[in-house]
């Protein structure tokens, strides 16, 4: 039977890798492997996405600094404990990878080199704001269901029309997504007054389905998260 929650949840990204493949952790056995992934953006910048890949899809393939690979695969989430804090870090999990040789298809694929699509249960209540400039935006957290009774919880950002719609949304509304994950920087001011530059990862949505009827409800999705 076809586990149809792999379908809930579909990464492809395409662009050069920017670092030496590194070893990650073990699990059962098999090892896995991070490293970063430079995507480019329709405008003139870029977004640096975190990859983890499995020792088994990379066996004889040379994943050198500044190869073009294509990745099929999921945005995942764990938390990880730092400083008896709890801290979402996301992760895209690849399921497949093919390196890209040809000059032309690689100038052809990076056409459309970030997609992501999600079918999710809002997870908290969506913050709306609007920036200095007028842009309205509204803040999401999507709960994605996953094999073996785990969940991914991702974060998303919506704009304009589809930003005033989002604020509307009460957890638990089942909705899907098409956008692409973009990083961004920002800077944490601690209590010492250290300033600390960091880096967010988000889904940036472009098209938005409300599914209606659906009663499902994560009611203890906040505790969880």
């Amino acid at each position: 039977m076809v586990d149809r929650t792999l379908d809930t949840n579909v990464v492809k990204i395409i662009g050069r890798i920017t670092e030496t493949i590194k070893f990650s952790h073990e699990m059962y056995g098999e090892g896995f492997y991070n490293f970063q992934l430079e995507v480019p953006r329709l405008s003139d910048s870029v977004d640096i996405l975190p990859v983890t890949i499995s020792e088994r899809l990379i066996i004889n393939m040379d994943l050198s600094i500044h190869s073009y690979v294509e990745i099929y695969g999921q945005l995942r989430s764990y938390n990880r404990y730092i400083n008896s804090s709890s801290r979402l870090i996301l992760t895209v999990f690849a399921r497949d990878i093919r390196i890209l040789e040809d000059g032309e298809e690689i100038n052809e694929l990076l056409r459309s080199p970030n997609e992501i699509y999600l079918n999710g249960y809002i997870c908290k209540a969506p913050i709306y704001r609007t920036t200095p400039f007028g842009r309205e935006i509204s803040d999401l957290l999507v709960a994605v269901n996953r094999p073996y009774n785990k969940s991914d919880y991702i974060p998303c950002i919506s704009w304009g029309r589809n930003a005033r719609f989002c604020e509307k949304l009460l957890v638990g509304d089942h909705i899907k997504v098409w956008g692409r994950i973009q990083s961004r920087e920002y800077q944490k001011k601690y209590n010492n007054e250290k300033v600390e530059t960091k880096v967010a990862y988000e889904v940036s949505i472009s098209k938005l389905e409300y599914i209606e009827n659906d009663n499902n409800r994560l009611e203890d999705c906040e505790k969880e998260v």
